[in-house]
């Protein structure tokens, strides 16, 4: 599909996450889907199983599957910058970090843990 540009809302980072705008311009008027963390119609196949596992799930379990680019480090920094939380259904990211490795800014000094 092709998002005409007068359709695409710029003013915020969230309003122009691919999943975002699935979200605002075909789950909730479309299908009534509003609630992406509670509707039981809505499921999340992660990026890494691919395309297949979405074509399997549309011949077993569900009536449609829509893939999306993943979401970039840009998308993801432009979010974080504006003090806003990423939307449901737009944190899948591979590789993921090794577990234990954290990184948080205390009064302008990183710390890094591992």
């Amino acid at each position: 599909m092709d998002l005409k540009p007068e359709k695409l809302d710029e003013s915020s980072p969230i309003t122009s996450l691919d999943s975002q705008i699935v979200t605002e311009l075909i789950l909730a008027p479309l299908v009534g889907i509003k609630d992406l963390k509670k509707d039981n119609r809505i499921d999340f196949v992660g990026g890494i199983r691919g395309h297949k596992e979405l074509e399997r799930r549309c011949q077993t379990d569900c009536v449609c599957a829509i893939a999306l680019y993943p979401t970039t480090l840009k998308e993801l920094m432009d979010v974080a910058d504006a003090g806003l939380i990423m939307p449901p259904k737009s944190t899948w990211f591979e590789p993921k970090p090794r577990s234990g490795f954290v990184v948080r800014v205390f009064e302008g000094e990183s710390v890094l843990i591992d």
